[in-house]
C-alpha cells in the first residue's frame, strides 16, 4: 500500500431526487443516523481516512440546470467525474475554476472545441487532469506499446483496431446511452476506446474515410462505427467497433500491427509478437512467434476495482494528484484529441471529404493553444 495516502470519499447528491431512498436496500432507514454510521464505518474498513455524504457539490440550488462554480459547496483536491458525457463540460469547468484537479470518464466532451478549451483550462492552472482510457493501463498494451517505441517492427505500414461487446443487443427503451446527444451510443462508448489506443499507440490520424455508422437496435444512436483512418506517412489503419455483439461475455478491444518486420497484436490478455528477423531493438525476442501473458506483465495493485487497469488508474490519479504532477498518462489534451477524431468520423459518415479536419468553433491547434 502507497504510505502517507490520506483518501477521503464524498458521496455528492445522494437525496437529490426522493425516488434515491426507495433504491436503498438495508433493513436501517436513511433517516436514521444508524444508515450513515453504518456507510462510514464500512468506508473506514476500506482504509479511507474519513468520508462525508454531501448534497450540495453540484448545482441544485433552486433547482436551475446552470453549473456555476459560486454553488459550489466545499473545497476538495480532486473530484471524480462519472456522469453522462453531455453534462462534462460544464462540470469539470466548474471544478478547474475551483482549482480542483479532475479525472472525468471518457469521452471527456462531445463537442471537440470544448474539450480543447478545457485541456488549455487544466495545463494553464497547472492542475491534473485525466481521462478514463483504462486500456492504457492495460499491462499487455502497455508491452505493445514498449515494443512499438522500440521498433521492433520496422516501418509500420497498417493496423486495425477491434472493439466489441453486448451492450444493446435488443430494442429497448431510449436512455442517455442510446442518445448521441448526450454522449451516448457506440461511437462514444465503445470506439473512443479503440481510437485512444490507436493513439497511443501509433499515433492521431490525419484524416478518416469510408465511415460507417451503423444502427440495429438503437434510435438515436449508432450500433456500429467502422472507418478507415489516414495517415501522411502513407500507413492506414481500420476501425471496427460494434456494442450489439453477444457473442463476447463483456467488452473486448484488441489492436494488431503490421510492419516491415512481421506482425503485433495485443489484447487485455496476451501480446503475440511476430518477427521475421531479429533486430537489436528486439531483445530476448526471438524470429517467429514470441507470445507475452499479462499475468506475467501485469504488477500488483494495493486495491481491487473490478480490474487490475482500473485500480492502475486511479492510484496513478492520485498520486499524480499527491506529486503535484499534471501530466498524467491519459490528459485532457489527449482526450480531446480523441473528441476530435471522434467527429471526423461523423463529419465523414455524413458526406465530409476524407481529408476533412473536422469544423470547430475553436480551429486553433494545440501546438499553437497550449
Amino acid at each position: 500500500m502507497t504510505e502517507h495516502l490520506h483518501l477521503a470519499v464524498a458521496l455528492d447528491g445522494y437525496g437529490w431526487h426522493p425516488e434515491a431512498w426507495r433504491h436503498t436496500h438495508d433493513l436501517e432507514p436513511v433517516t436514521g443516523g444508524r444508515y450513515w454510521s453504518g456507510l462510514a464505518a464500512t468506508a473506514e474498513r476500506g482504509l479511507l481516512d474519513f468520508v462525508t455524504f454531501d448534497d450540495a457539490l453540484t448545482a441544485q440550488r433552486r433547482r436551475r440546470p446552470e453549473i456555476e462554480s459560486r454553488w459550489l459547496a466545499g473545497r476538495p483536491d480532486a473530484v471524480l467525474v462519472a456522469t453522462p458525457p453531455g453534462t462534462h463540460a460544464a462540470i469539470v469547468q466548474a471544478a478547474l475554476e475551483r482549482n480542483i484537479h479532475v479525472y472525468c470518464e471518457k469521452p471527456l466532451c462531445t463537442d471537440p472545441g470544448e474539450s480543447r478549451r478545457l485541456a488549455r483550462l487544466a495545463q494553464a492552472k497547472g492542475l491534473v487532469n485525466q481521462v478514463g482510457y483504462h486500456y492504457r493501463f492495460v499491462a499487455a498494451f502497455q508491452e505493445a506499446k514498449r515494443l512499438l517505441d522500440a521498433g521492433v517492427l520496422g516501418p509500420i505500414h497498417h493496423f486495425r483496431a477491434e472493439a466489441y461487446g453486448p451492450v444493446v443487443v435488443r430494442p429497448s427503451s431510449a436512455t442517455w446511452r442510446t442518445s448521441r446527444a448526450a454522449g451516448g451510443g457506440c461511437l462514444y462508448d465503445y470506439a473512443c476506446h479503440a481510437i485512444d489506443m490507436v493513439h497511443y499507440l501509433v499515433g492521431r490520424p490525419e484524416g478518416v474515410a469510408g465511415t460507417v455508422l451503423n444502427r440495429m437496435f438503437s434510435q438515436e444512436a449508432e450500433d456500429g462505427v467502422y472507418a478507415t483512418l489516414l495517415y501522411g506517412d502513407g500507413k492506414t489503419g481500420q476501425l471496427a467497433a460494434n456494442w450489439s455483439d453477444d457473442s463476447f461475455r463483456k467488452m473486448a478491444l484488441k489492436v494488431t500491427v503490421w510492419g516491415a518486420n512481421g506482425r503485433i497484436y495485443a489484447d487485455r490478455q496476451e501480446v503475440q509478437l511476430y518477427l521475421r528477423k531479429s533486430v537489436p531493438e528486439a531483445r530476448g525476442l526471438v524470429p517467429g512467434w514470441n507470445v507475452r501473458y499479462t499475468t506475467a506483465l501485469t504488477p500488483p495493485v494495493w486495491f481491487y476495482l473490478r480490474g487490475e487497469e482500473y485500480s492502475a488508474q486511479i492510484d496513478h490519479f492520485i498520486q499524480c494528484v499527491k506529486r503535484g504532477k499534471p501530466d498524467t498518462l491519459c490528459t485532457f489534451r489527449a482526450g480531446a484529441e480523441v473528441d476530435e477524431v471522434a467527429a471526423m468520423l461523423v463529419n465523414n459518415a455524413e458526406g465530409a471529404p476524407p481529408s476533412a479536419l473536422l469544423p470547430s468553433r475553436e480551429r486553433v491547434p494545440f501546438s499553437s493553444a497550449l
